[in-house]
């Protein structure tokens, strides 16, 4: 079975949901690689650029690290959780039934798939890990997400950045956004076995 490529937005550590989130995962009946989001350390890279005045592509560079950050934060929330850098990488971690969360510097530094601006966040570079090993990709998110909505409409509302269509659609990827209240529906999209 493919892997699920699997974003989770960093404002979910804010939330009572993570741990809601970790639980489903460590139940999955499929294999699941976790994109983190950057969180507080993204934001924090956010905000001190227009102070120090560093450009986009150096801005994106410190976003992989916040996301970096933030990996290496949920790689400890359960024992079947290991950190990986590269695609051999997730390849022995999966065959030992872990759980790779990704750390993206190394793949995604020069990267000349994705621009190096805010268009890109987490999101598309979730679909974009989905792209590199044929994969399908689904993101959680901390708002309601209208599960009737497209990529357009989503693109519109804000609930997923300006690139994750476009990569979805060169590549035809399989996807799912969840918002609150749509856990059943990622507890089915990641077979998730009975049980408490």
């Amino acid at each position: 079975m493919k892997p699920l490529v699997l974003k989770l937005g960093g404002s979910l550590t804010g939330s009572n949901r993570l741990q809601s989130i970790i639980g489903l995962i460590a139940r999955a009946q499929r294999p699941v690689i976790i994109v983190p989001g950057g969180g507080p350390f993204a934001g924090a890279v956010r905000s001190i650029q227009p102070k120090l005045g560093f450009d986009d592509p150096t801005a994106h560079l410190l976003a992989l690290l916040a996301m970096e950050q933030m990996g290496l934060f949920i790689a400890t929330l359960l024992p079947r959780f290991t950190s990986c850098r590269t695609v051999p990488e997730f390849a022995a971690a999966l065959k030992a039934g872990q759980v790779p969360v990704w750390l993206p510097f190394d793949l995604q530094h020069d990267d000349k798939g994705l621009p190096t601006d805010w268009t890109v966040t987490s999101d598309a570079l979730a679909a974009r890990l989905a792209e590199r090993i044929a994969a399908s990709v689904a993101l959680i998110k901390s708002c309601q997400v209208p599960q009737d909505a497209g990529l357009d409409r989503l693109t519109e509302l804000g609930i997923v950045d300006e690139v994750f269509a476009p990569v979805v659609r060169r590549t035809k990827l399989t996807w799912g956004v969840y918002g609150t209240g749509d856990d059943p529906l990622l507890a089915k999209r990641l077979l998730v076995a009975p049980g408490p």
